[in-house]
């Protein structure tokens, strides 16, 4: 899985939105989720509602995507923060390191490919897939076409040899029953 496809695999629909979880952000940036939560407190204004919101139990209870890890116990201690696009661009004000900047790069293409694979309608696909299957379809039969050609050419060339050779046996036969030519030498018998 190539780096965008993972960074994909990280973003979630939540409240109708395209997310991503403080957690996975904080991963890719190489920091602890803490750290990250301490710099976006310290600069909260910079995050309101619809960049960043914290998820409640509830969501956390329904959601497939909240899976606590065994050693940290069995109950969520702080309900996790998401992130939406807006808020991971507002990241990069926030986190500076020069890899926080390449990481942010790489979710912001990521959104971008996830947004038009969403605005392009699967019947769009649908079609575009269509019309390949149509394509090799129509390539193979072509393609079964020409065997069947070169298959009926080399059945008469086939024939043409049987009947060639055929031929020649009938004619080496018919030299068989012949008298020889030529001159006997006396005492010699040439039936042997």
């Amino acid at each position: 899985m190539d780096n965008l496809q993972l960074i994909q695999s990280k973003i979630h629909e939540i409240r109708g939105q395209r997310v991503m979880l403080d957690r996975d952000l904080a991963e890719m940036y190489g920091v602890e989720t803490r750290a990250l939560n301490q710099a976006v407190k310290r600069n909260i204004d910079r995050f309101p509602e619809d960049f960043m919101f914290q998820l409640t139990k509830e969501e956390c209870l329904r959601s497939q995507i909240v899976i606590l890890k065994t050693e940290q116990g069995k109950h969520l201690k702080y309900m996790p923060y998401v992130f939406t696009e807006m808020g991971v661009a507002m990241l990069s004000s926030v986190l500076r390191s020069p890899t926080a900047i390449q990481v942010n790069i790489s979710i912001m293409r990521a959104f971008v490919a996830v947004r038009q694979m969403l605005s392009n309608p699967i019947e769009t696909r649908v079609d575009r897939i269509e019309t390949q299957v149509r394509e090799l379809k129509q390539y193979m039969e072509e393609v079964l076409v020409d065997q069947n050609d070169i298959n009926e050419d080399t059945m008469i060339q086939l024939e043409l040899i049987n009947q060639t050779l055929a031929e020649l046996q009938a004619k080496d036969q018919n030299s068989k029953n012949r008298n020889p030519i030529g001159y006997r030498l006396p005492g010699r018998d040439d039936n042997k």
